[in-house]
């Protein structure tokens, strides 16, 4: 595409320039026979070439760095620790060629009042990172330090005053150079700039005309309807409170009966009604029904004007965290459970036009294993959509923050333990959908984990272990976002994969799911389609 267009524009500029040039030569005015008139002639001719060369290689060079743009330059410095951050770019002595993104990052611990350098590298992936300069930024109650910016080189230098230490140090990295380079390659863009405008509007129009459905910023197709589907609201009267059976941060889970059947009913005090209506909304959603995701049956208030309801069918089995405490399965019951759970996620996260209907994708970002229930059949379904995010463009329903928590001035969501690494690091660039579904693969990912961590065909004398969480048996039952940042984030430890699985026909299948779930790279995570998929072709595999 790229050579077809440059080609076209030579062509164009040089018909344009050849007609300068023809101007040039003053036809009629000069004896091109007489020697003045050769030299002229031959001047001009130089003149226009040279012109044409330059045009021509101004658009390559703005249709190239659109394509392929200048690698990010950051300093570089990493401890034994943390040298996960030496792959994310080509390092050279002191300095490192970011390779997928254009954020440098600085880390410091600080150890008795004074910092000490724990990563100076080109970030893991591509977040937000709108300063020029390195701007500190205190976590863990000042225990640790952390800068991102956007500009080369610019964590070499951390700006941060303390009053009991000193800045730390400064690398020089012949800033002044960099400066003199960015001011020459701003001439040539300021000479070409006019050029510049005409291959953006013509690249712009060719990717209309080739998608015709373009994502905007959210990677949201702008068809989306805006609607949700209006469910008649229950009588409350007709619902039947008989036990509580789960307590959740904002709400009580009932089981009780409606029209003859058993039921969940989830009750929200007056006061949250925000978290009500929030996940009201989710399950209003048009298409909204599916096999992997509780039955919505309706919602309700109660007469006084106090608690909001959500009718919901019951799951005979409770919460998969409950279930896998009680009971031990089979090769079979765990692939039916890993399977029903990852065709739900996939379903929540699709994009679906039927019928004159949307329903948006749907990021979850609060997976474990308390927020998915087990039927009396053996399959999940997904609940809890209190902190979900409807990814659609429609400006009135743009929520992207509207439910997050704050931990230490993180901008975080769902539990703790299940929070991904770019989650846990604290910066999750939330206008990128990709980004949120991607949180929830590596979440889907632990709860694989869990399951299979329970399937007696998986161990030796067919005898699992006790259930455990991720992270439990490292980090213990209460853990903690320092632990976690340091465990996940920079040390790049996932939940410990039993060494006899090698040895199982299926093992090594196993851990190539797993390992490609919770990648430390959102972008190298599987989808949640192809999760399912691969659990498809895993009942052929292995028959116990």
């Amino acid at each position: 595409m790229h050579a077809a267009y440059v080609v076209h524009a030579g062509v164009t500029v040089g018909v344009f320039l050849g007609n300068v040039g023809n101007s040039l030569t003053f036809p009629g005015l000069i004896n091109t026979h007489s020697l003045l008139g050769r030299v002229l002639l031959r001047a001009t001719m130089i003149l226009q070439q040279w012109w044409l060369t330059l045009a021509v290689e101004c658009i390559f060079i703005s249709i190239s760095g659109q394509s392929f743009p200048q690698n990010r330059m950051c300093a570089f410095q990493v401890t034994s620790q943390t040298k996960r951050f030496a792959t994310v770019g080509n390092v050279s002595g002191s300095v490192q060629l970011c390779e997928n993104t254009t954020c440098c990052v600085g880390y410091y611990r600080v150890i008795d009042g004074q910092p000490k350098v724990d990563v100076l590298a080109c970030d893991i992936v591509e977040k937000s990172c709108p300063d020029a300069t390195c701007k500190a930024q205190k976590r863990f109650n000042g225990r640790q330090i952390k800068c991102v910016c956007n500009t080369d080189l610019c964590n070499s230098n951390i700006t941060w005053t303390p009053e009991s230490a000193q800045p730390p140090p400064t690398y020089s990295y012949f800033l002044d150079k960099l400066k003199k380079a960015a001011a020459i390659i701003l001439t040539g863009t300021l000479l070409c700039f006019l050029l510049l405008i005409v291959a953006a509007k013509w690249r712009s129009r060719f990717k209309k005309k080739k998608n015709p459905l373009f994502l905007d910023d959210y990677g949201v197709s702008r068809l989306c309807s805006c609607q949700t589907t209006k469910t008649s609201e229950i009588d409350v009267a007709n619902i039947e409170l008989q036990q509580i059976v789960g307590n959740g941060h904002f709400a009580n889970v009932w089981q009780g009966k409606y029209q003859g059947s058993m039921v969940a009913v989830k009750v929200f005090p007056a006061g949250w009604k925000t978290k009500f209506t929030a996940e009201k909304e989710v399950y209003e959603l048009p298409l909204m029904k599916h096999a992997g995701i509780v039955h919505f049956l309706g919602t309700g208030r109660k007469p006084d004007g106090g608690s909001w309801l959500i009718v919901l069918q019951f799951a005979e089995c409770g919460s998969l965290h409950s279930y896998l405490g009680k009971h031990t399965t089979n090769w079979k019951l765990s692939l039916k459970l890993c399977r029903s759970l990852s065709q739900g996620v996939s379903y929540l996260h699709s994009d679906l036009h039927r019928h004159g209907l949307h329903k948006p994708p749907v990021a979850h970002r609060d997976f474990s294993s308390s927020n998915v229930l087990v039927r009396a059949d053996g399959t999940c379904v997904l609940c809890d959509f209190g902190c979900s995010t409807i990814l659609r463009s429609c400006s009135e329903h743009r929520r992207w923050q509207s439910h997050t928590i704050n931990i230490e001035g993180h901008t975080q969501l769902g539990t703790l333990r299940y929070m991904s690494p770019e989650v846990l690091e604290g910066h999750v660039n939330l206008s990128n959908s990709w980004c949120l579904m991607q949180g929830d693969i590596y979440a889907l990912g632990l709860l694989l984990w869990e399951i299979w961590m329970r399937c007696s065909d998986l161990f030796e004398g067919g005898i699992a272990p006790q259930h455990l969480l991720p992270y439990e048996s490292e980090l213990g039952a209460n853990v903690t976002l320092e632990s976690l940042v340091q465990h996940v984030f920079h040390m790049d430890k996932r939940p410990s994969i039993p060494k006899h699985w090698e040895t199982l026909p299926q093992g090594s299948v196993l851990q190539e799911l797993l390992t490609d779930c919770w990648d430390c790279d959102p972008d190298a995570r599987l989808t949640a389609q192809c999760v399912a998929d691969r659990l498809v072709s895993l009942e052929s595999c292995y028959t116990p």
